[in-house]
């Protein structure tokens, strides 16, 4: 599933495309994703124009000029595409929408198609489903009911070692465990919390109560680092996830310990091998030596 970097690089492409445009005709090809449409969900989108994309935690947020925000999740396989009429077959890490397209220019997994009035079109494609897309209203977008429980924003000025010291302190499960609760810190999955523990210094298994003081500021730092790195390399690609132009990330190439089981640590001087244990039904990555 796409974690904070990808999301965040997602929405950095569909900012450049759709603020300041007009939503001219919304194509929805199915009643439901993860989750039903809303029943005037074309109706509500149509003649809109886009002030703001913005993300919160992994959601993306869609502001229009009547206040009406669009909240979009792209869950395990979701991607947006953009469609300006330019691109080509032969340029490599595009996507072609032409004479491979299916009926009526669709293909199988394309559910939503957004034309803009300048023509672009802006396709959601989803081949297991579990995104979502829904309306709220600007007015009360904090208390909506996929938002209101999210916790800080690991990239924002309020998250820090401070902060961590203090949610930390009364938890006793692994610290893996509570980087991945959306409560305690926002957007960080699986992937960015074993390569953040490993920067740390920190053993997945260390109980979260034991974090606080310098290891706690060694953790909001390396958790800070590694997610702008992975945003400015536009994500990581392991399965179905792509950039909006159809371009793969390259984050999962400066990977330390994470898909590295059996591998030698990277670590100067450490003759260790990453090792992989289960927590939660997820897998787990870091090196026994160099984290404590």
């Amino acid at each position: 599933m796409p974690e904070l970097p990808e999301v965040e690089t997602v929405r950095r492409g569909l900012e450049q495309v759709m603020v300041g445009r007009v939503i001219a005709s919304v194509d929805q090809r199915r009643a439901d994703l993860r989750i039903p449409f809303p029943a005037d969900f074309v109706a509500r989108l149509t003649g809109r124009c886009v002030k703001t994309i913005t993300r919160r935690a992994k959601y993306l947020l869609v502001t229009l000029d009547d206040g009406t925000v669009l909240i979009m999740h792209l869950g395990m396989s979701g991607r947006f595409l953009i469609d300006d009429g330019k691109t080509r077959q032969d340029q490599p890490g595009h996507v072609h929408y032409g004479s491979t397209d299916l009926s009526n220019g669709a293909k199988d997994h394309d559910h939503v198609v957004f034309q803009l009035d300048n023509g672009t079109r802006i396709i959601y494609s989803d081949p297991r489903r579990f995104g979502l897309m829904t309306l709220s209203r600007e007015a009360v977008l904090d208390q909506h009911k996929l938002l209101k429980d999210v916790g800080i924003e690991p990239l924002s000025n309020g998250f820090n070692g401070a902060y961590l010291d203090r949610v930390l302190r009364a938890k006793m499960t692994p610290i893996k465990a509570a980087l991945l609760d959306q409560r305690v810190v926002a957007g960080i999955g699986n992937i960015y919390a074993c390569e953040a523990l490993f920067r740390a210094g920190l053993s997945p298994r260390r109980s979260s109560h034991t974090v606080p003081g310098k290891r706690a500021a060694r953790l909001a730092t390396a958790i800070q680092i590694v997610l702008k790195e992975a945003i400015a390399a536009g994500g990581s690609t392991l399965r179905d996830y792509v950039k909006t132009n159809g371009e793969l990330g390259y984050f999962q190439h400066s990977f330390a310990v994470y898909d590295r089981a059996g591998a030698l640590c990277l670590t100067a001087g450490c003759a260790s091998r990453i090792k992989r244990i289960v927590q939660a039904n997820r897998s787990t990555f870091f090196c026994g030596k160099c984290q404590r």
